[in-house]
């Protein structure tokens, strides 16, 4: 009971300690700070640090000032949230973020960009976080730290390669670039990787335009390109994607439609603007080759046979009016792309973990693939490089086999390869689509990027694979 004309008493509340853990971490790259600082507040720079192997949504990503909000979802479909405030933004020196809400008790990242000399400079990350549930104090640090290693390895790896390859075309001007099919993994990574550059990037998009940099487009139809004014290129990518399931004759008209026709609005929109764009990089596919054995092939082979190869050369041929309208064209004849989340490695990649990855089939057909940075290169390089047109395939330079393949991949898990899936059990479970795209397969060389003096990021398929997935030796 209070006593009259004294003041109420409040009992003080004591908060738990939390033990801090510092981390940190630095790399230096090869450009000048202003550079490495521009790089980090372009908008896709959250995009190509988020570790592919991690399953993470960027929810929100606000331009990066003092009090702005990022916000993230780990896990899928229903995964925590973690929200951070950016904190003393300096758009040459650094920021930090705060963990708002998230797995951590305590998490301030802090970013430095730190001059070394005229063309170069440092890249410093300090982390100071407190585990969850008091767990910092009752486990060892290394628990908490490794996790962090293999991200910012990752993180300053592929910093580095970015600015690397900027730097190759600072003195090039930046362009406004549309894209089509932005919202598909390749898309999206493009994307980010193209922003990151300074280059505008304007989506092509089906749905109702969320912001100025998106444009309505119809590829069944007639539809309004006036915003397309201006652009400098275009990047197409859309299409039906060939393996969400079986190759009913419904499905097939659709994969076959979304690419043919779709091409062929998309061309003839772009020849009719009063000034079209400079260049056409056109998605295609290695399956214009169709099932090859052996040996390896390049850009002069004829087309292949089966339903890929029928539906590429509907694709390729539905950008003429585009060449004709005075468009330097590139079909970009793509192989497998290796992305840990998406398309053959991210539907093969919980199978290898869980020790049942091996051979399909005889595992001798070829698996032509590529890198998803080196694709993203590949057409940043189609559009920087002007003697660069008609077919280019952008694949490795050094095509495996499907048990190779499936080696590789096993040794880079640390798992067994022992679980082969016989062809007959192929056809049974996915039909002409597993004939095709399991069974089948052609070995495939770059010729033309070579010869164009492309320099691959990834040439080879272990390198590749520890990169996209975080794995060291």
């Amino acid at each position: 009971m209070a006593v009259s004309g004294l003041p109420r008493l409040r009992r003080a509340r004591t908060e738990p300690t939390l033990k801090i853990i510092r981390y940190q971490t630095e790399c230096e790259v090869p450009v000048a700070r202003e550079a490495l600082a521009a790089w980090h507040f372009a908008p896709g720079a959250i995009g190509r640090l988020i570790p592919p192997w991690q399953p993470v949504r960027v929810l929100r990503n606000e331009p990066l000032a003092n009090g702005s909000i990022t916000e993230l979802q780990l896990g899928d479909p229903l995964g925590l949230r973690w929200t951070a405030r950016h904190e003393a933004v300096d758009r040459s020196a650094g920021f930090t973020d705060r963990s708002l809400r998230g797995p951590f008790a305590h998490w301030v990242h802090r970013h430095d960009f730190l001059a070394a000399t005229a063309s170069r400079s440092t890249l410093r990350d300090t982390v100071d976080f407190s585990p969850p549930l008091g767990l910092g104090a009752l486990t060892p640090r290394s628990v908490w730290t490794a996790p962090l290693e293999r991200m910012f390895a990752f993180r300053h790896q592929r910093t580095q390669h970015d600015l690397a390859w900027h730097a190759r075309f600072a003195q090039s001007p930046r362009r406004v670039i549309a894209v089509t099919g932005a919202s598909g993994a390749v898309g999206r990574a493009l994307h980010a990787f193209l922003t990151t550059a300074g280059h505008r990037v304007i989506r092509l998009v089906r749905g109702t335009p969320a912001g100025s940099d998106e444009v309505r487009w119809n590829p069944q139809g007639a539809w309004d390109a006036d915003a397309l004014s201006g652009i400098d290129a275009v990047v197409h990518l859309a299409g039906e994607n060939i393996a969400a399931g079986r190759w009913t004759a419904r499905r097939k008209d659709r994969i076959r439609s979304s690419r043919a026709d779709g091409t062929r609005s998309l061309c003839e929109t772009l020849a009719a603007l009063p000034t079209p764009p400079q260049s056409l990089i056109c998605a295609s596919a290695i399956g214009w080759y169709g099932n090859r054995s052996g040996p390896a092939v390049d850009e002069s082979a004829a087309r292949g046979d089966g339903f890929l190869a029928d539906v590429t050369a509907a694709w390729e041929d539905a950008t003429a009016a585009a060449t004709k309208g005075g468009i330097r064209t590139v079909r970009l004849r793509i192989g497998i792309v290796l992305q840990a989340r998406s398309g053959v490695l991210g539907k093969l990649l919980l199978p290898f973990l869980l020790g049942a990855g091996g051979r399909v089939g005889s595992g001798e057909q070829g698996m032509s693939w590529i890198h998803v940075d080196d694709l993203l290169r590949a057409a940043h390089w189609c559009i920087e490089t002007p003697s660069l047109h008609g077919a280019v395939n952008a694949v490795a330079p050094a095509p495996v086999s499907q048990m190779d393949f499936a080696r590789t991949l096993a040794r880079v898990v640390r798992r067994p390869c022992m679980a082969p899936l016989p062809a007959p059990i192929v056809r049974l479970l996915f039909g002409s689509m597993g004939e095709e795209l399991l069974l089948g397969g052609s070995w495939v060389k770059p010729s033309a990027l070579t010869a164009s003096g492309y320099p691959f990021l990834f040439p080879d398929l272990e390198s590749a694979l520890r990169f996209e997935l975080g794995r060291a030796r």
